[in-house]
């Protein structure tokens, strides 16, 4: 009986509300879970999939059709062995160079205009756009034509008295045809971007160079370059991505029935995604080309860690900014 006496209040009315509160929570945020589901089940199938089942294809040897064969490290292995590769890689890199340096440093210059007091710059800034939503199939059999040995560029080569170039011929012709098809294509697009940065910097700060006695050139290299130091870091990002990426252009401008003939005359035009392109569906060797595709991703990922630690810098870089230019005004420079 004391047994009975002493022991605990029956918790009959408070358990049923324990067991119903996360049933209630749960039902009152699956509304919201199954709205956004359908993103998270289209990543997952293809974003999440495909970079998972590529890496682990690249461990195997399979055409596609029948049955894996592992392989272990020998698709690497074979790949560091292959001169295509390395010919590849050594293009990709000098197209990259040749398009992505003087395409950032025009879109700068232009953002530094189109922040100006231009007439009509909302038309300027649409008209720079247009290329980026161009077709690149129709842009490249355009730039096709004009870079023909009888074509408009040679035309104008001709015009001013210079010999013409075999722009889809020599190995110079063809890296610097791919390189203005891709600076003509992308510059408009990082000047927005630059140009949306620039909005950002306070007034004051052109005013104060302006007091200061600074030129054009000055504001642009003392004011505007550090303050647009994450910005530039972020177009560089994305250009070296895209730069590295470079498939359509040569695809297209050297089209072929003949997989040999890839790339344009001694595969000068050869890209990385390129030669994965024809390793994996013209050859089926899809181990081989997932292997392709991972060495990429990891050049990909040093050149933006590169990139990151030349771009940014220190902080006290930035802040020096304003203090040398004013020393540069009272120097009369």
């Amino acid at each position: 009986m004391a047994t009975l006496a002493q022991a605990p209040p029956s918790d009959s009315t408070e358990e049923p509300a324990r067991t119903e509160a996360p049933r209630g929570r749960w039902r009152r945020h699956l509304p919201p879970y199954v709205a956004i589901s359908p993103y998270y089940i289209l990543f997952a199938l293809f974003g999440a999939f495909p970079v998972f089942f590529s890496f682990y294809l690249s461990f195997h040897d399979w055409d596609g059709i029948g049955s894996m064969k592992f392989v272990g490290f020998r698709q690497y292995y074979w790949l560091l062995h292959d001169s295509v590769f390395w010919h590849s890689i050594v293009n990709t890199f000098e197209i990259w160079f040749m398009s992505t340096v003087p395409m950032l440093f025009l879109a700068l210059v232009l953002a530094f205009l189109l922040h100006s007091q231009v007439r009509y710059s909302a038309a300027w800034r649409v008209a720079y756009f247009i290329p980026n939503v161009t077709s690149m199939v129709a842009m490249t059999i355009v730039f096709g034509s004009v870079f023909a040995q009888a074509g408009l560029a040679n035309s104008l080569l001709k015009a001013v008295g210079v010999d013409g170039i075999g722009w889809l011929t020599s190995s110079l012709g063809i890296k610097s045809a791919i390189s203005l098809m891709v600076i003509w294509r992308w510059v408009g697009y990082n000047a927005l971007i630059f140009l949306a940065g620039l909005q950002a910097i306070p007034n004051e700060l052109f005013e104060a160079a302006r007091v200061d006695g600074a030129s054009s050139r000055q504001v642009l290299f003392r004011v505007v370059v550090p303050q647009l130091r994450p910005v530039i870091l972020f177009a560089i990002i994305t250009s070296t991505i895209g730069g590295l990426q470079i498939f359509t252009e040569s695809q297209v401008l050297f089209y072929s029935d003949d997989p040999g003939t890839a790339g344009g005359p001694g595969q000068e035009g050869m890209t990385i995604v390129l030669y994965l392109w024809q390793k994996s569906f013209n050859d089926l060797q899809f181990g081989y080309g997932a292997a392709m595709g991972w060495i990429l991703f990891a050049l990909i990922a040093v050149f933006a860690v590169i990139n990151w630690r030349l771009v940014s810098g220190g902080d006290r870089d930035d802040r020096r900014g304003i203090p040398l230019l004013r020393k540069g005004g009272r120097n009369g420079r």
